[in-house]
């Protein structure tokens, strides 16, 4: 560590004592001095101090009274006691006070050398560790996971009563809503966050991929498997094994992975040898998991053993509340990622966002507000800086009523509205609105949530129909 570019600050009233001091510490460190509390608060108001080392006695003020004050600004500097009226009734009170050591007078420079060089790098360490827990808490913390509506309050209620305990957690929910965060967050809020979290997309992979990813192989067990390699179950011992899109997973793998997750053993492909993991497994999926068991396309068994604790995570349209919050979020991070000022959007984009149902969820806004900062110049983002089918809400735009919902499609209309051959879009829009509207029992807002626009456009569409009033 170089210390010569950590700064100390000497108070003491004896001119004396002061040159001294800075000319023997001056080789090691870059030295101020004051002689009183006036001029020490002077210096450090003006300048970055990293250690303070001040004398007891000052003229008629207390170098205590002067640690006191230090400490209770901001980023104090770390600080150090001389007295030549040294007792242990002294050392107890700088210590109380906050001061992080005490020298005798007449002073041992080399062991003063010593003091302060220690003092530095705590301080350092200090700060290390805090900025490592920050760097931490903002990227799997609870704190990564924007949400003050009620619907997402029991998510992390869950969240906290979970994460400590071993209980396997099985996280439901549409895409884009946040599953990988709150795994991540799980695993950082668990006993063991220092141990690795291993993730694995299960859809990503074939069968047999699928199988020597998780458990490992060994050399020879198929074609191509030229040397052995450990599987993410192994990887994963002592930590997390986060499982992603687990309802993709083939009902062969399906059995070894329950008895991986019953038994905590595995063996690698090619192997009759069990191998003892000790790994927690959450798990993620944004189908209905109870309804394939029913199909038969997964195991009951499995299904059980993966939900003891089951959290279902809300999608966006029902938090509508949070878009403001997500917006913020998202606005500081690209804007600060593509080095512009920090952006806002115009009161008629914001609504836009208030009106769209989001099918992508969280993931699909933040690639809107991603655009958004890349394509505005200025500081304010407007409707022509958002994607195309934000602008054009109409009923034939690309995201179409039946994509809404994650991939459920909307309800299918009892009548098919280009019967006879009509292709005219005016008319085809109007039977569609007066079927909705009829199905709905004339509520305009279920109506337009099952046509899939917003209720603005709604209103349009019926004031042009001449079904309100203008």
């Amino acid at each position: 560590m170089n210390f010569t570019e950590h700064t100390v600050l000497v108070v003491d009233d004896e001119k004396n004592t002061r040159d001294g001091l800075r000319l023997s510490l001056e080789d090691e460190f870059d030295v101020y001095v004051a002689a009183n509390i006036s001029e020490a608060e002077e210096v450090l108001k003006n300048e970055s101090v990293d250690v303070m080392l001040t004398d007891l006695r000052l003229g008629g003020e207390n170098g205590l009274d002067l640690i006191t004050r230090t400490l209770a600004r901001p980023k104090p500097p770390v600080c150090i006691l001389m007295t030549a009226y040294g007792s242990v009734d002294v050392a107890v009170e700088a210590m109380k006070k906050g001061a992080y050591d005490y020298v005798g007078k007449p002073l041992n420079i080399d062991e003063l050398e010593i003091v302060i060089k220690r003092a530095i790098r705590g301080r350092q360490v200090e700060e290390e560790n805090v900025a490592l827990k920050a760097q931490v808490t903002e990227r799997y913390g609870l704190e990564n996971i924007i949400g003050r509506s009620a619907a997402m309050q029991p998510i992390f209620e869950t969240i906290r009563q979970v994460a400590p305990t071993r209980a396997t957690v099985l996280i439901e929910g549409e895409s884009g809503t946040g599953k990988e965060l709150v795994g991540r967050a799980i695993h950082h809020l668990s006993g063991r966050p220092k141990s690795k979290l291993v993730t694995v997309h299960c859809a990503a992979l074939s069968e047999q991929l699928l199988e020597s990813e998780l458990f490992g192989h060994e050399r020879g067990a198929f074609t191509g498997a030229l040397e052995r390699r450990i599987g993410r179950f192994e990887e994963a011992d002592g930590g997390t094994l986060f499982l992603d899109e687990i309802g993709e997973i083939d009902l062969n793998t399906q059995v070894k992975l329950l008895r991986a997750i019953g038994e905590r053993t595995i063996e690698r492909l090619g192997s009759n040898k069990p191998i003892k993991v000790d790994v927690r497994v959450v798990a993620a999926t944004n189908k209905d998991l109870g309804e394939m068991v029913r199909e038969g396309t997964f195991r009951d068994d499995l299904f059980f053993r993966l939900n003891v604790v089951s959290l279902l995570m809300p999608p966006l349209r029902q938090r509508k509340e949070d878009i403001l919050l997500l917006v913020d979020a998202f606005l500081k991070e690209f804007t600060e990622e593509n080095g512009k000022p920090l952006m806002e959007l115009t009161s008629e984009a914001m609504q836009a966002l208030f009106d769209y149902d989001w099918p992508g969820n969280v993931r699909e806004l933040r690639t809107v507000i991603e655009h958004g900062v890349v394509m505005s110049n200025t500081q304010k983002i407007g409707m022509r800086h958002l994607p195309p089918f934000l602008k054009d809400d109409s009923l034939l735009s690309f995201r179409e009523a039946g994509k809404r919902g994650g991939g459920s499609s909307a309800p299918a209309p009892a009548v098919d509205p280009f019967a006879g051959g009509d292709l005219n879009l005016a008319r085809m829009e109007e039977k569609m609105i007066r079927l909705a509207l009829e199905r709905t029992g004339e509520n305009r807002t279920e109506a337009a949530r099952l046509l899939g626009i917003s209720r603005r456009t709604m209103q349009r569409k019926l004031k042009e129909m001449g079904l309100v009033e203008g």
